[in-house]
Parts: C-alpha cells; sequence; structure tokens
C-alpha cells in the first residue's frame, strides 16, 4: 500500500474499433480499476489523454503525456528464404486484423504496377481471407504479399527500399511503426484517425477517407510532393524526437515529483 503506482495508458482502442457496447464497458472498467489503484497516469498521447479524461473519472490524479520512444533498427538484409519484391512497392506493419485497415489499400493497386508488402502477424483469419478474395477480385493478387511475421533485418530492408510507407488504421494510441518508418525518411500515408496526425504532423499525407479515387489522390499526389520538396530529412528529424533516452528522462521526473510529494 505504501508503494507508489505509476500507470501507463497506450490507449482506449476499444471506443474506436466499433466494438459492441459491452466490451467496451468491460475495457473501460477494467481501465479505471487500474486508474483507481495508481498515483500518477501517463497516457502516450494527447489523443490519449484526452480519451482518458473524456471518458474515465482520474479523480484529480496528475495526467502527463509521454510520447514513446523508438528503438534503433537493425541494419538492412534480406535472407534468402525472404520475399524480395521484383517491383517499386509499398510497405505497411502491425498486426493484420480489421483495426489495421489494411485492406482499403488493395483498389490503389488497380492503376499502378506496384506491389504491396505487409508485415506482421495474421491475426484474424477471416479478415485475412477477406483480403485474398478481395484481391482476386480486382485482379491484383499477385502483388499482395502478406508476409506474416518479419526480421528486424527484413523490417529495416522494406522500410528502405520501399517506395512508401501505408498505415490507414482506425484506431492508433500512438503508432510505433509509423515512427519506425521515420528513420528512412521514406513519405508516409497514414489515415486521419485517432493519434496518427499528432504523431507524425506536417511531415505525413493522410487519407481522410478510404474512398478509392481520394486514396489514389494522395498517394499521387503525395509521392509528387515528397519528391519535389525533399521531404526525407524533416521526416527523419521528426523521427529521432521520439528517443527512448529523451523520454526516460521524462518518466524519472514523474518519480520524482511522486516522490517529492511524499
Amino acid at each position: 500500500r505504501k508503494i507508489k503506482i505509476v500507470l501507463t495508458i497506450h490507449d482506449l482502442n476499444c471506443l474506436h474499433e466499433g466494438k459492441p457496447r459491452a466490451e467496451q464497458q468491460k475495457s473501460l472498467a477494467h481501465t479505471q480499476q487500474l486508474i483507481n489503484r495508481s498515483d500518477a497516469i501517463v497516457c502516450i498521447s494527447e489523443f490519449c489523454k484526452s480519451d482518458v479524461l473524456k471518458h474515465c473519472d482520474v479523480n484529480g490524479k496528475p495526467v502527463y503525456v509521454i510520447h514513446n520512444g523508438t528503438h534503433r533498427l537493425m541494419e538492412p538484409g534480406l535472407s534468402n528464404a525472404s520475399y524480395a519484391p521484383q517491383r517499386p512497392f509499398l510497405f505497411g506493419m502491425g498486426y493484420v486484423n480489421r483495426k489495421k485497415n489494411f485492406h482499403v489499400l488493395l483498389p490503389m493497386l488497380r492503376n499502378n504496377a506496384y506491389e504491396l508488402l505487409i508485415a506482421g502477424r495474421l491475426d484474424e483469419p477471416d479478415y485475412i481471407n477477406e483480403m485474398r478474395s478481395q484481391a482476386s477480385a480486382l485482379g491484383v493478387a499477385d502483388r499482395v504479399h502478406l508476409l506474416g511475421p518479419v526480421s528486424e533485418e527484413e523490417k529495416s530492408w522494406y522500410l528502405k527500399h520501399c517506395l512508401a510507407y501505408v498505415h490507414p488504421s482506425l484506431a492508433e494510441g500512438f503508432g510505433a511503426p509509423v515512427v519506425e518508418a521515420m528513420t528512412f525518411g521514406k513519405p508516409l500515408f497514414l489515415s486521419s484517425y485517432t493519434s496518427l496526425p499528432e504523431i507524425a504532423g506536417d511531415v505525413a499525407f493522410y487519407f481522410s477517407t478510404f474512398d478509392e479515387s481520394h486514396m489514389q489522390q494522395v498517394l499521387q499526389e503525395g509521392l509528387a510532393v515528397y519528391n519535389r520538396n525533399g521531404l526525407a530529412g524533416r521526416i527523419m528529424e521528426k523521427g529521432a524526437a521520439y528517443d527512448w533516452e529523451k523520454k526516460a528522462i521524462e518518466y524519472v521526473e514523474v518519480y520524482r515529483t511522486l516522490i517529492n510529494r511524499g
């Protein structure tokens, strides 16, 4: 009972994923129990903090925002067993499930010769099957590659060599893959939902809807702006701000505040 507790809340994504009301309430009740036991609360984005203050009772406890950091990526490399794309390719990563919304990218392949590579755990079999069926119906199945989990070296290679990084997620408390993608300064195409505009700011291009023509327009215009304006340096500079050593110092200050409060 004497030990001070700092609670980090990563997201209230249950509110943004279209889940049944009962499931949302169960998740919120669990979060509220954790808040009740804590002495200070850290949220990993301003968006997450706004969700917490709106839907939970913090009972006057201090609420801080400390963005996540990102680790240093491994040296890029493919093994003999790795998939090596044959054309310019779009790359995305994360659990492949409905929340990540990767299927909206498939129609974007119809009017170009790009490949689409997605790395990450194949999380929902029904969703995976729907994506594959949709790709076949669109006539792009041969250019869609659901890679599953990849090594750190493979991930770095795909990030370094992709035409663009794509992340149309419906709900993110932060968006760590986006920050990893910033390491190589490649153009970023993200949904405008939840925390993503906060994390990437003005160095990314955003899908405000998932209509095919809108997404095609955002992609082509964004690539043109990126190539014309030399955004790579600004993107890498933005990513460098998300450094774990800096974030650790911010956490230490939270701990010191609790100690000083006694």
